[in-house]
């Protein structure tokens, strides 16, 4: 992990050094970038694909040693339309406005605080999760829905942190004007990112807290 995180830094560090003071960003090399943001992001769909196909697998057939039920026996589900819906509400809301800053930023008329307010609202969302968990009354260790529940939602919980992290990052870069309306790959990416965490929240939201409720 060490070592991924330090090559990762150092790839930053001179795509970064190749764009500010080299100029080599020309149209080709964006698009490679892109093209690499958007392989990145696929191999993250795979990644969730193995948590939902779990939740399903083990929904649609239910052990006999837990009963043949879902969720298993001592399992109280939480209600979606509490902290689950009102997260779901704000990780929506966050993705407007990144969007729209960005709209703002292509048409030359930048407006930080746009920005500033999805990280915030990135902020409150770990913050709701992390209230969601301590209420909780099922843990990691109680059987596979506990498993599943943790797992899924708390890989997407880190996701929304590193997210969060990758836009305070492009603000700094932002409020010291490095980004302008025709060069602007990393913050796209970062977009592009964290419009893929509010996709995985929907199915998390609808498969994982509504159709295991309502069951």
């Amino acid at each position: 992990m060490l070592v991924a995180i330090l090559i990762a830094g150092l790839w930053w560090r001179d795509v970064r050094r190749e764009r500010v003071f080299q100029g080599a960003h020309r149209s080709y090399v964006q698009t490679g970038l892109k093209i690499g943001i958007i392989l990145f992001i696929l191999s993250e769909v795979f990644f969730f694909r193995a948590f939902f196909w779990t939740f399903f697998h083990r929904r649609l057939n239910p052990l006999l040693e837990r009963g043949l039920i879902w969720p298993p026996s001592g399992i109280s589900t939480l209600n979606p339309f509490q902290i689950p819906l009102l997260n779901t509400i704000i990780l929506l809301r966050s993705g407007i406005s990144v969007t729209w800053f960005h709209h703002s930023l292509v048409a030359n008329r930048l407006d930080n605080i746009r920005m500033l307010f999805t990280i915030i609202l990135g902020g409150y969302f770990t913050f709701l999760q992390w209230w969601e968990y301590n209420e909780a009354i099922f843990t990691m260790a109680d059987s596979i829905y506990g498993r599943v529940f943790f797992l899924a939602t708390g890989f997407h919980g880190l996701h929304v942190i590193i997210g969060t992290i990758f836009l305070v990052w492009q603000w700094a870069r932002i409020v010291a004007s490095l980004y302008n309306s025709y060069s602007h790959v990393g913050l796209e990416a970062r977009i592009w990112y964290w419009h893929f965490v509010d996709v995985v929240w929907l199915f998390l939201f609808r498969i994982i807290y509504w159709w295991g409720w309502a069951t």
